[in-house]
C-alpha cells in the first residue's frame, strides 16, 4: 500500500523554526514579532498563504509588499531546521511502515527543497520514495492534485493519506483517499469534525493501524 504523509504537524513539530523564520522576515520589514501560537494558527497553506496572514496580523494588504516577503521567506527557510523535531516515535513508526513493505511518500505545503532539507537534517529523507511541495504543482492542498501527484509518483495504487488538519482532511476527502488524522498536530477543528478512518496521538500505534486497515475487508472498502 502507499502511505502519504503530510510533514508540518504531522511528522514533525516545525512551528518554532517558521515561528522564528517568521519574525525574520517581519523585523526586516520594520514590523514587530508576532507570538507562536498566533503564527501557529497561520501554518498549513503554504508560504504565500503564511505571509499574507503575517502582514495581515499588522493590519497591512499590499500584494508588493506579500512578494518581497515571500522572497525573503524563501530565502532564509531551507536553512529553518535547527528547532524542529520528528514527533515522538514517528522516525520508528516510518521504519516499521517500510518493513511492512508500504511505499512511502511526502505531500506537503512546504516547498520541496524546505521539505527535504528538514528530512534530510532529520535523518528521514531516506524513507520516501517522492516528495510533492507546495511548489509542485499549480494548485496547493487542499487541492487534490498534489496528493494525486503523490499517489502516482509512488508507483500508484490504494493509499492512505496521514495528515493532521483541515486542510489535509479536506483534500484527502477531495482526492478520494481515506484519511488516517494524527490528533497532536495544527489543526483547529476537534478530530470528530474532520472525516477520517482512524486517528492517532502516538505513533507508535500507526504502523498497527495500517496494518489492520490494509487487510480488513471494511478498511479495503474505505480505500475504494
Amino acid at each position: 500500500m502507499i502511505l502519504i504523509f503530510d510533514l508540518d504537524g504531522t511528522l514533525i513539530d516545525s512551528v518554532p523554526d517558521i515561528h522564528k523564520t517568521s519574525n525574520e522576515v517581519l523585523a526586516a520589514e520594520g514590523l514587530g514579532p508576532l507570538d507562536l501560537p498566533t503564527v501557529r494558527s497561520f501554518i498549513g497553506r503554504g508560504v504565500p498563504h503564511l505571509v499574507e496572514r503575517l502582514l495581515g496580523a499588522h493590519g497591512i494588504a499590499d500584494p508588493a509588499r506579500v512578494a518581497r516577503m515571500i522572497s525573503a521567506f524563501g530565502a532564509r527557510y531551507e536553512d529553518a531546521v535547527a528547532l524542529t523535531r520528528p514527533y515522538d516515535g514517528a522516525p520508528e513508526a516510518l521504519a516499521a511502515l517500510a518493513a511492512q513493505g508500504h511505499v512511502l511518500g511526502i505531500c506537503t505545503n512546504k516547498p520541496v527543497a524546505p521539505a527535504r532539507a528538514v528530512l534530510r537534517h532529520l535523518g528521514l529523507l531516506d524513507h520516501f520514495a517522492a516528495i510533492i511541495g507546495g511548489d509542485s504543482a499549480p494548485q496547493r492542498k487542499p487541492d487534490p492534485e498534489p496528493l494525486h501527484l503523490a499517489i502516482a509518483a509512488c508507483g500508484g495504487g490504494p493509499a492512505l493519506y496521514i495528515g493532521d488538519s483541515e486542510v489535509d482532511a479536506t483534500c484527502a476527502a477531495a482526492a478520494g483517499v481515506a484519511m488516517i488524522l494524527h490528533t497532536e498536530g495544527y489543526r483547529h477543528s476537534a478530530p470528530e469534525a474532520l472525516p477520517h478512518v482512524a486517528l492517532f496521538d502516538d505513533f507508535a500505534a500507526l504502523p498497527g493501524i495500517v496494518a489492520e486497515l490494509a487487510s480488513d475487508r471494511a478498511g479495503q472498502q474505505a480505500l475504494a
